[in-house]
């Protein structure tokens, strides 16, 4: 037994802890002249190595009062963090909040303008009115409550038989817009024919897309079944949907009769119209909150393991994340328009040299707007608190990261939620126009327009759950891929792609 005269006890880099949080012995070192300084460590079971801290860092650990832990991967994001309080894209917000002030004030006005009318009761103004009340509003108001049925309709069924639904779609999408406008044209009024034939053109045009995307049609509904699995954890996630389609109606409903005070004020078309925009931008916000609400649960859930409160994800949506909201309600829906016509002039250039520099112009376009606002960015947005732009550029850099941009480029998602809306507007236009004409044919080109924008408008809210799911699937892919909720769908399909090249898109064809 050595001499206790001859050991010291030296603290090494403060007060050492085993992973148990057990108080580990101290370590003894021998400091005697002519003997080499040995040091072990006294445990009654094996433990990892000690890492000597350097005397600046023992100093501070030793003066430390309390435990604390190493911060895991799990605690500290560098991507930002997951309980921001910095309300995003801040002028954005207030410019909408600002326009709903005003929309509201306007249609406060145009209600009382209407209801002063109608007490009117010997004046034509008030026949009018009465007669718009009667014949025009009803179909309106029955067509915003069979498209929140077939909101319902549409959801319920993506959910359990996705596969199926997605074939169903592209093809009621086809068939219903070619039944309205065939409708519209044989009411034989100079106005519903134009309609007629737009919708015509517009089937044509979905029964060619619907036979481009044959081959995708398979992997994009296991991809639905997959991202959609989750949504079981959660009972209450489709409550925000249904919130934002209940305040949709009402908010309509209201849209409505100020529409009919609009009738008799100066300008009735342009007034018209600035409702019509309004009401447009309005109800994309509401999606896109659905759609961030769902967002933040279902990343969570991949991304940490949490379940997360949807209630709380709704506040967040409604207050912190609301500018994103909006800001993105203006941009994506012309980002995704603009990504369609430079699929269209893709398809049709062949060798006419005007199509062909239209084409790459707008493909060049597409690419660059795509990296700084694309609909993959309210998961980030949701998650982490970015803004927009930001959001848009880290979601697309994991993309390009894991070479996922083919793989999501070539994505359909956001097509059959589109088509999903355009098919419940023809179904609600046939609806109410033929309501309309059989009771007064005059409304029948008004009823049927709004009619079909407002059964696509209250289809879109619904669907933003599963739409959300899908994304959320994508971009936390990408975030981890060697994540056990994930199976080998993707990376399958990536190998596929990089292996043969069966999907052929707009980006891939320019870069060639």
């Amino acid at each position: 037994m050595e001499p206790p005269a001859a050991e010291k006890e030296e603290k090494l880099g403060g007060e050492a802890k085993s992973d148990g949080g057990d108080r580990k012995k101290e370590v003894v070192v021998d400091s005697s002249p002519g003997e080499m300084r040995v040091s072990r460590l006294q445990t009654p079971h094996p433990v990892a190595p000690i890492q000597v801290a350097p005397p600046a860092a023992a100093t501070s650990a030793t003066a430390s009062a309390g435990y604390q832990p190493t911060p895991t991967p799990h605690q500290v994001d560098s991507r930002g963090s997951l309980n921001s309080k910095v309300y995003t894209n801040q002028i954005s917000l207030l410019l909408f909040v600002f326009h709903l002030l005003v929309a509201g004030a306007a249609m406060c006005f145009f209600s009382y303008k209407g209801v002063q009318g109608l007490l009117d009761f010997s004046s034509p103004r008030a026949r009018k009115e009465r007669h718009v009340l009667k014949f025009w509003l009803p179909p309106i108001e029955g067509a915003s409550v069979l498209s929140i049925v077939l909101a319902f309709v549409w959801q319920k069924a993506v959910r359990l038989y996705p596969t199926v639904m997605v074939h169903f779609i592209l093809w009621a999408s086809f068939f219903a817009t070619m039944a309205a406008g065939i409708l519209l044209l044989c009411f034989s009024l100079p106005t519903t024919d134009g309609l007629g034939v737009a919708l015509i053109a517009f089937s044509i045009g979905a029964g060619l897309y619907t036979c481009w995307v044959t081959r995708r049609v398979a992997f994009t509904g296991q991809i639905f079944s997959l991202a959609l699995r989750p949504v079981t954890k959660f009972p209450d996630l489709n409550g925000p949907v249904y919130l934002m389609m209940g305040v949709g109606f009402l908010w309509i409903s209201v849209w409505c009769f100020a529409v009919i005070g609009a009738l008799n004020f100066y300008y009735p078309p342009l007034t018209i119209l600035a409702l019509v925009l309004s009401l447009a931008w309005t109800a994309e916000v509401m999606r896109n909150v659905a759609n961030l609400t769902v967002s933040r649960v279902i990343a969570l859930y991949y991304l940490r393991g949490m379940q997360t409160n949807t209630q709380f994800s709704f506040q967040r949506a409604t207050t912190i994340n609301l500018g994103s909201a909006c800001l993105g309600s203006l941009f994506v829906p012309s980002i995704e328009a603009l990504r369609i016509i430079a699929r269209g002039l893709n398809l049709l250039e062949g060798e006419d040299e005007f199509l062909f520099s239209c084409a790459h112009c707008c493909l060049r376009v597409m690419h660059s707007i795509f990296r700084y606002g694309n609909s993959w960015a309210f998961v980030h947005i949701a998650a982490y608190g970015k803004g927009f732009v930001q959001a848009s550029m880290s979601t697309w850099g994991l993309f390009e990261r894991n070479k996922m941009e083919e793989l999501v480029d070539s994505d359909i998602t956001s097509a059959v939620c589109f088509l999903t809306g355009v098919t419940s507007g023809a179904l609600s236009l046939i609806f109410a126009a033929s309501w309309t004409f059989s009771s007064h044919k005059h409304y029948t080109p008004t009823v049927s327009l709004l009619a079909f924008f407002v059964g696509y408008l209250m289809t879109r809210i619904g669907m933003a759950l599963p739409h959300a799911c899908v994304a959320c699937y994508y971009v936390c892919y990408a975030e981890n891929p060697t994540s056990r909720l994930f199976d080998s769908t993707i990376k399958e399909r990536l190998s596929k792609i990089e292996r043969d090249g069966t999907v052929a898109t707009p980006r891939r064809i320019a870069t060639t």
